[in-house]
């Protein structure tokens, strides 16, 4: 292919799905017009911010951790620094690296293909097609923490561990980031997809399973803010989780974490409605003992401005007549 046909197919005629064809040409064109299929694998491996991002993990909670541990290294804001290297010389320097070498060239001699099993168990055998309609069933999530496929990468993750004798099929796969998945690693069966059923999930009687109809303030995929059909103070707002969840404490992490980026924000929205705006109550019923009426999880963010009420003192406490005034 001359240099016009190739300029042609790069400009115009490349149709991307992923990064790959312009990283791989980009490598042939570096090495002469040939390259083995590992150069090309490393290639795309630099551009893959997610490895990255795995790899820093590994450096923060364990390597470094250890390390830090037995006083070899400290961290020093993002950095970490090897103690004491000032009083090492060039020539024991290059005796510890070369020391490190023989370390590391013994461990591989001696486990071999074993010491990334974690990273490949899972993706040989397991065809693109599969892989794509698991991570489709999952709504591109991971289906523990909940973490879109943009944020950090997912994988295919055998319900049933494969040296425990699970199997390839689809019903045994299920898709998690890969964090989550390093922290179940193989010693764990347990099937998260009850999890995604349960966002499906809609009660027809519950108000907040419904969003047709009524304002959403603002959303993100986990929760929305909605006004409350009987604010107790003007633009009194409320978080509802999108998943059908009897109260605050049935949340997952995600969720919660999904709720509070909510509240903060509408506490900002609220506050550039009305300047005459000073302070709120945030509540959350929970139970019926605690007046929770509608059995699906909500947050309220109640505005408050000074004078509303003669006496404001004790705020939530006031929800047990008597109990807001307490001593000082």
């Amino acid at each position: 292919m001359n240099y016009e046909r190739l300029c042609a197919f790069i400009a115009t005629d490349m149709r991307m799905s992923h990064v790959y064809q312009p990283v791989m040409i980009r490598t042939l064109l570096q090495s002469a017009g040939r390259a083995s299929i590992e150069t090309i694998a490393k290639a795309l491996l630099s551009e893959d911010r997610s490895q990255i991002d795995y790899y820093e993990t590994i450096v923060k909670r364990m390597v470094g951790r250890v390390l830090s541990d037995h006083h070899v290294v400290h961290r020093d804001g993002g950095d970490y620094v090897l103690d004491d290297l000032a009083t090492i010389t060039e020539v024991q320097n290059s005796e510890l690296r070369a020391l490190c070498d023989r370390k590391l060239a013994d461990y591989v001699e001696q486990r071999g293909a074993a010491i990334w099993e974690h990273r490949t168990r899972g993706l040989s055998d397991i065809s693109g097609t599969v892989r794509y309609e698991v991570l489709k069933a999952a709504k591109f999530r991971c289906e523990l923490c909940g973490i879109s496929a943009d944020e950090r990468a997912l994988q295919v993750d055998h319900i049933v561990p494969r040296n425990h004798g699970g199997t390839d099929d689809r019903s045994n796969l299920q898709a998690l980031c890969y964090s989550c998945n390093a922290m179940k690693r193989d010693t764990d069966d347990t099937d998260l997809r009850a999890v995604r059923s349960a966002y499906d999930f809609r009660d027809m009687d519950c108000p907040f399973c419904d969003f047709s109809g009524r304002e959403i303030v603002a959303e993100n995929p986990l929760a929305v803010m909605i006004r409350d059909a009987y604010p107790v103070t003007k633009h009194h707002l409320l978080i509802v989780p999108r998943r059908h969840v009897a109260d605050y404490f049935a949340l997952g992490t995600a969720e919660s974490r999904a709720c509070d980026d909510l509240l903060r924000r509408a506490r900002n929205l609220v506050n550039q409605w009305d300047p005459s705006i000073t302070g709120a109550n945030v509540g959350v019923n929970a139970g019926e003992s605690a007046g929770q009426t509608v059995m699906h999880c909500h947050v309220h963010l109640i505005p408050r401005r000074a004078g509303d009420v003669a006496n404001p003192r004790g705020g939530v406490r006031a929800v047990v007549p008597g109990a807001a005034d307490y001593p000082r």
